[in-house]
């Protein structure tokens, strides 16, 4: 049985590949984009089985209105992806309020909006899949980026919570974490604060690793998108690309040692007779 999807950030990147390797294969999509102008060309090559929806996922009733257009107008919802998102690049001590409400607004709220909005259809087909578009940010975290690690952080946590409380309802939830890809986050679509140059080093050492990294195609992951959807049994959390199994396994075990180095005081900090 063909699918039916809901996509932010459809107009490029991983949302265009999503929303392509779906058409593909004969699912149907409701596309979102800040200028529905950017998906005209879907339309042009799959017809009816695109709907282009212009949003801004920052706002809330717009977000509504059109889960709801989409839902009426295929009749059903199935696949929600919270792909919407962008790069905020700063040290912590650069960023200015305005630039971390607003990525909170985007990578954060706006995928809240979308799933508070897909939810009632989705209990009441009692099937669904909601997919999160986090990062290997969301577990890990580097240098110049706590403002977008915050918000991806805050995704997962969100998202973790939803998983528990809608398993007894047919919703499925996943949280794709992808690691470097040859998309656009880090270019044009990005924000970046004022630069203090007493962070310059720790821009130079961050610009080396990026150059390091061997960036994933986004059309494979769009293929392997499809994977995680159809299954029975989908992950919570999922890798996309090569670099996640790299290095997550070493940042979980160095969290696990220092957690048991100081387990001492840790027993202590309970007080009681625990200590």
């Amino acid at each position: 049985m063909s699918k039916v999807w809901f996509v932010t950030g459809a107009s490029r990147g991983f949302g265009r590949r999503f929303v392509e390797a779906a058409l593909s294969r004969g699912d149907r999509v409701a596309a979102t984009a800040r200028d529905a102008a950017t998906l005209t060309d879907l339309v042009t090559v799959h017809g009816d089985a695109v709907l282009p929806l212009e949003l801004d996922v920052t706002d809330k009733a717009a977000v509504f209105a059109s889960v709801e257009r989409a839902g009426e107008h295929f009749g059903r919802l199935d696949v929600i992806v919270n792909n919407a998102g962008y790069g905020l690049f700063g040290a912590v001590e650069e960023l200015t309020e305005r630039q971390l409400r607003d990525q909170l607004e985007t990578n954060l709220f706006g995928a809240l909006w979308v799933t508070q909005a897909a939810l009632p259809r989705l209990r009441e087909q009692g099937s669904g899949h909601i997919v999160q578009i986090s990062s290997t940010g969301g577990v890990a975290a580097w240098p110049l980026l706590g403002g977008y690690h915050a918000s991806k952080w805050a995704l997962e946590g969100l998202t973790e919570s939803l998983a528990q409380e809608v398993a007894g309802l047919g919703v499925k939830v996943t949280l794709v974490e992808p690691g470097g890809y040859a998309t656009d986050w880090g270019g044009s679509s990005a924000v970046n604060a004022d630069p203090n140059p007493v962070y310059d080093p720790t821009r130079e050492q961050l610009d080396a690793f990026v150059q390091s990294l061997d960036f994933g195609d986004p059309v494979a992951a769009g293929e392997a998108l499809l994977e995680v959807v159809d299954s029975d049994n989908p992950p919570l959390r999922v890798f996309f690309g090569t670099q996640g199994n790299q290095m997550l396994p070493q940042v979980y075990a160095d969290r696990l040692k220092t957690w048991a180095d100081w387990s001492d005081l840790a027993v202590r900090a309970q007080g009681g007779q625990a200590a």
